[in-house]
């Protein structure tokens, strides 16, 4: 007989339960475009009504690796968010301001 998940990971050793919460923690903070698009119940084609674009284009920039950063920015936007670009040094991290949108 199976048992319910929940049950098998209060049977985990401590460490192992720290381990794994912080691992939930890194993959919810790291996800494809598709993914977020997903994880916030939008679909390809609300995202190409909002930006007046096709659908197969929403599907196109999901799959890019390479993009211009006002493309990824309105993406962001279109399911509800705003672009930072954030560089991180051992010494800390600096907010790129010089792409922000012109007046």
């Amino acid at each position: 007989m199976s048992k319910p998940f929940e049950e098998l990971r209060k049977q985990l050793p401590a460490s192992a339960q720290r381990r794994a919460k912080a691992k939930t923690r890194t993959l919810a903070r790291e996800m494809r475009l598709a993914e977020l698009r997903q994880a916030r119940q939008l679909s390809q084609q609300q995202i190409a009504e909002s930006l007046r674009i096709k659908q197969a284009s929403i599907s196109k920039l999901e799959r890019r690796t390479d993009m211009y950063i006002s493309t990824l920015r309105n993406f962001i936007r279109a399911v509800g968010g705003e672009l930072e670009i954030v560089a991180q040094f051992p010494e800390g991290n600096i907010t790129i301001t010089q792409f922000e949108e012109l007046g």
